[in-house]
């Protein structure tokens, strides 16, 4: 079920190993709550989110590609669409929409989100560039 801050999703394939069973934004849409049905959550915030878009517009098409994307420090999550039963496009307040954060990628974001986030701020130190 939708609202507006919450996602409730139902288990549908067998495939995914760790099922989420919500999303759930807090109210200042800074940080997406996942939870999955393993009992895990994390607790991702907007700016991790939108830096490590799994688009090809961050990611490129190869590692070589890969942009690092400044100025993003105080980016919000303005909505969530489902895409089927494998993923969540998430739409930010910069206009971003086009990465498909499958089920699998947001619970890796959560497991290693200190350390993507400490190479990320290297990055933008390496490069000159601020949050």
């Amino acid at each position: 079920m939708w609202s507006r801050a919450t996602l409730t999703l139902a288990k549908a394939s067998a495939a995914v190993t760790s099922w989420p069973t919500e999303l759930k934004l807090d109210a200042e849409k800074r940080v997406l709550a996942v939870s999955f049905d393993d009992g895990q959550s994390f607790a991702l915030p907007a700016e991790l989110l939108r830096v490590m878009s799994p688009s090809a517009e961050v990611q490129g098409h190869s590692p070589e590609q890969r942009v690092t994307v400044p100025g993003k420090k105080a980016v919000r999550i303005v909505k969530l669409d489902p895409v089927g039963n494998y993923a969540v496009r998430i739409t930010f307040d910069d206009g971003h929409d086009t990465g498909l954060y499958v089920w699998e990628y947001l619970r890796d974001l959560g497991e290693n989100q200190e350390a993507r986030f400490q190479s990320y701020l290297e990055e933008l130190a390496a490069k000159g560039l601020t949050r």
